[in-house]
């Protein structure tokens, strides 16, 4: 009997030690916690590969844990594009270094704050206005176009609970002040 219970103790303590990581990671994919799915959601819809700065390490780059999701750095300097690369035929998109600053035949675009400050982040933003922006692939949902290389269409097809909850994440990152450049349009 008592080699019983003890493998049925056995089981049952395995069993929760394979079904809780499991649980957990449905959890944060369900959405019982906002913010975790919207964190969630930010990594595996690739926000921090535009929206983050990045640092140079041994093994390429990687985000500035001090910058995540503040845009494209102000203070930056673009390098300039060389003459003729792009175009019909030629390139599509160039990016700088640290894939904030996408250039094409929009003109030059540069990754949106997206922490929570309240001058240059999305700090006064409502969920409404962050919704109807993802929706409608324009700035405050009724400003200037999301430029490439921002997804809109497929951020469009978000259901209302996903987009609610990463702007729940967005809002409890720590603030960046950081004024993003405006779009600059394409040259003659």
């Amino acid at each position: 009997m008592r080699l019983r219970t003890r493998i049925w103790n056995t089981l049952a303590v395995a069993l929760l030690l394979v079904a809780t990581p499991a649980a957990l990671a449905q959890t944060v994919k369900t959405g019982k916690n906002p913010a975790e799915r919207g964190k969630y959601l930010s990594i595996v819809g690739g926000c921090n590969d535009c929206h983050s700065p990045k640092l140079m390490t041994a093994n390429g780059p990687t985000t500035d844990p001090a910058r995540i999701l503040s845009g494209h750095p102000a203070t930056e300097r673009l390098p300039s594009v060389p003459p003729g690369v792009l175009g019909p035929g030629k390139w599509m998109a160039m990016t700088n270094d640290g894939l904030t600053a996408w250039v094409g035949p929009w003109g030059i675009s540069f990754a949106a704050n997206l922490t929570p400050d309240a001058e240059t982040g999305i700090g006064r933003w409502s969920v409404q206005q962050f919704i109807q922006t993802l929706r409608t692939g324009k700035h405050l949902g009724v400003g200037r176009p999301l430029l490439p290389p921002m997804p809109a269409e497929e951020l469009a097809a978000m259901t209302d609970t996903d987009l609610k909850a990463l702007f729940s994440y967005l809002k409890s990152l720590q603030p960046v002040k950081n004024l993003v450049p405006a779009p600059i349009p394409p040259g003659p």
